[in-house]
């Protein structure tokens, strides 16, 4: 089993562009008309709720995979910085090997995905997660889809646990990083809570993810960068 979306977002269907300093993605307080799901193995159950007085987006899964995307074309040269918040109850079992098929499951994970068009081959994609071992910064290739979809730990076990936390890349540089290619564009935005490999239960809730310029401060940097 592939649970990368790489197939469902290689197939597409229309797209929609945007070129703007911001670009919401999902703040989820007009529900998910806008977002499709897909399912691996069973279905994570998923659902908008009130949380501390913002709209979230929960996520529960059990023995079970499926992840909501949105499919949308997206301008890295105007909106590379990406925005987002995500919480979690619990990690995974502390023997959970995410580099293993058996152990390739996340309380939480936002990746972004880019097309090979005609050569779906080729079709990328760069998971953030939050990890339930692996340590935080570490990058390794996904272990059903290989070098086509790089995970990328930014948070880890449960020292956070319960607490929200926000995170702000940049993913043109960060691409770079996973895969060694510079791109302009980006296909879609997915987010998936699973733990069919392992035959757990997470629980997971994201909130407020959107895309922005480098100018629109709050930690993203560039124009044109080394000033420490």
């Amino acid at each position: 089993m592939q649970k990368s979306l790489l197939a469902g977002l290689a197939l597409s269907c229309a797209t929609l562009a945007l070129a703007a300093s911001e670009l919401l993605i999902g703040d989820f307080s007009d529900g998910l008309a806008a977002w499709e799901e897909r399912s691996f193995s069973g279905e994570t159950r998923y659902r908008v709720v009130e949380l501390d007085n913002r709209a979230a987006l929960e996520a529960i899964a059990d023995d079970s995979a499926s992840a909501l995307y949105r499919e949308i074309e997206i301008d890295l040269k105007n909106t590379p910085c990406l925005h987002w918040t995500w919480r979690i109850e619990a990690p995974l079992g502390s023997d959970t090997d995410e580099r293993s098929k058996a152990g390739d499951d996340y309380p939480a994970r936002l990746y972004v995905v880019r097309r090979g068009g005609l050569a779906f081959w080729r079709t990328r994609a760069l998971n953030y997660v939050w990890s339930s071992n692996q340590p935080v910064g570490s990058r390794w290739d996904n272990a059903y889809a290989g070098e086509n979809a790089r995970m990328w730990a930014l948070d880890s076990g449960a020292t956070k646990a319960g607490e929200w936390v926000s995170h702000v890349r940049d993913v043109r540089a960060d691409w770079r990083a996973a895969f060694g290619e510079d791109i302009d564009t980006l296909d879609g935005v997915a987010v998936m809570t699973d733990a069919d490999d392992t035959g757990g239960a997470a629980r997971a809730w994201y909130a407020d993810i959107r895309l922005s310029a480098y100018s629109s401060g709050a930690d993203c940097v560039r124009p044109d960068a080394p000033q420490r």
